[in-house]
């Protein structure tokens, strides 16, 4: 007798027993749903999906999921990320965190990962302030922006995520808005689709320390790159729209180009899944290992 098909999964489907936490009207919400969204529309089952986050508000996104989640160290969720998926290719992980966590501590693992076009996913939920720590300046806050310690304005100028992903050889680039989850869900989905490393930066307003980067702020301001033509092929095109950050924001897919990702290029991945493959380990050398450290 042949098996019924499997039902459609749905966002229920991910949603944990854990309520999330953050203020209300917080932008990670959005980002939450959208993950949700894009899981369930892809048909990812909750068991094949793996959450790696570093430390801040949005780093607590995978205990209010339905699915493998880690909690890693500040700034090091990129580099535990990239081990758990060579050690099983066959998952499907995403990396979540915020503009603090990912573009300052963690931003050179975030470069390396780039140009090793490791299979990940990494949303960064960029709210351009320290939200965890109550208010401090961020790598992504705007020159002269005043904060808890910067009082007189921040003298130093913000890091442009979306140009460091591009220089470091980032294969898919792309940015969100939090006030837009539907669009943000494709996004993610696209995202997960893409055979390499993929960055989706998110606006995702910090509505307790930011008054300045706020949800009505972006709405005024963001534009779909899709509805404008956008050829996102075009490295050079890409660079272009990652600099405009004025009175229009673009978001949407800026950069999509398929090459040979890490897992596809290491010898030792050829070879196939390192879950399927046996130790190699007797028994008695494995009474002995256990001797040693016993």
């Amino acid at each position: 007798m042949s098996q019924p098909p499997p039902s459609p999964l749905r966002i229920e489907d991910f949603k944990s027993q854990v309520e999330p936490d953050w203020c209300p009207g917080c932008g990670d919400y959005g980002v939450l749903r959208a993950v949700q969204g894009a899981a369930a529309g892809l048909g990812i089952a909750p068991h094949d999906l793996m959450v790696v986050s570093g430390i801040g508000c949005s780093s607590n996104l995978p205990g209010f999921l339905h699915a493998y989640g880690l909690h890693s160290l500040h700034g090091r969720s990129v580099p535990v990320a990239t081990g758990i998926k060579l050690a099983n290719p066959r998952l499907t992980v995403l990396v979540t965190g915020g503009d603090g966590d990912g573009y300052g501590i963690g931003a050179g693992h975030f470069v390396h990962a780039a140009r090793r076009n490791v299979d990940l996913t990494y949303l960064v939920m960029d709210n351009s302030i320290y939200g965890l720590t109550t208010g401090q300046t961020s790598p992504t806050s705007a020159l002269g922006m005043k904060t808890k310690s910067t009082p007189a304005g921040s003298p130093e100028q913000p890091l442009n995520p979306l140009m460091l992903a591009l220089a470091a050889g980032a294969s898919f680039v792309a940015r969100g808005f939090s006030g837009d989850p539907k669009h943000l869900t494709e996004l993610v989905k696209q995202a997960i689709r893409h055979r390499g490393f993929a960055l989706v930066d998110v606006f995702s307003p910090c509505v307790t320390y930011n008054k300045v980067n706020t949800v009505q702020y972006y709405r005024q301001r963001v534009y779909k790159l899709e509805e404008k033509g956008h050829d996102a092929s075009s490295l050079s095109g890409a660079m272009e729209r990652a600099q405009e950050l004025g009175d229009r924001i673009p978001i949407g897919v800026l950069y999509a180009a398929e090459r040979p990702t890490y897992e596809e290029l290491d010898p030792v991945l050829r070879a196939g899944n390192p879950m399927d493959r046996p130790l190699g380990i007797t028994q008695e050398l494995g009474q002995e290992l256990l001797a040693e450290l016993g």
